[in-house]
């Protein structure tokens, strides 16, 4: 049976690193909203699943991953129960509670990417909290996107089997985030991007070799890779580009 993912059809957002590790696996998948609402697609799907009544484990918001009967929320905890059974988690526990840790700090750094552009309410324009926005991503491009790349570069370093991988000696659903997180920032912040980039070469060399793995490079190519836009958390406003 094919797992279905629950995300907003016109974005990329929080479940690209679940597609992205889908797709890298080469699981069978049904991405609902973006299916045809004559086979049970569409919003109205997405939306019916998320206020089901009946529901045990009620998900707050997409993504979320139903497997049979089971239904999982938060990009961090779909991908820590999806690696073990498509191959993208350490066989270990202590490995999968690493790589589940460094998930962690990815939905952390996602978190504060959304704020350059949305600071003070979610519900607000951007155009509306400009001047907040610009004064939240200057200290974001100067102070926190360097730690958090650092930190990327350094655990890389110390992997012990090697920089090949984030985790251990082989690849995992970290990885497909990571290369997930440079497209981003160098589509949000190109400027940013091109001087960080010269501080983090072991986390750059990851991204180029993910983007290369056969099944991901089809989908990279392919119309299922939905284009970075200004809907979505990844998004590009020149102003905000130092």
């Amino acid at each position: 049976m094919a797992f279905e993912l629950f995300y907003w059809p016109g974005i990329q957002g929080r479940g690209e690193f679940v597609r992205l590790a889908l797709e890298d696996a080469g699981a069978p998948y049904r991405d609902v909203a973006r299916a045809p609402a004559a086979q049970g697609g569409g919003v109205a799907a997405l939306l019916q699943a998320l206020r089901d009544p009946n529901a045990e484990h009620p998900p707050y918001a997409p993504p979320f991953l139903r497997d049979g009967s089971q239904v999982i929320s938060q990009s961090a905890n779909i991908l820590r129960y999806l690696g073990p059974k498509i191959g993208l988690a350490p066989s270990d526990e202590a490995g999968r509670g690493w790589a589940h840790q460094l998930q962690l700090v990815v939905t952390d750094l996602i978190k504060e990417v959304h704020d350059t552009h949305h600071p003070i309410a979610v519900n607000w324009y951007y155009d509306e909290q400009k001047p907040e926005a610009l004064r939240y991503t200057q200290h974001f491009l100067a102070q926190r996107l360097p730690g958090y790349l650092g930190y990327f570069e350094g655990v890389l370093a110390r992997n012990s089997h090697g920089s090949s991988h984030m985790v251990g000696s082989l690849i995992s659903y970290v990885d497909t985030s990571m290369f997930q997180l440079v497209e981003g920032l160098r589509y949000a912040f190109p400027k940013a991007m091109a001087r960080a980039e010269k501080t983090v070469p072991l986390l750059i060399t990851l991204h180029d070799r993910v983007a290369q793995r056969p099944k991901l490079a089809a989908y990279l190519a392919s119309s299922r890779r939905l284009a970075f836009n200004e809907n979505g958390i990844f998004r590009h406003y020149p102003e905000l580009d130092a």
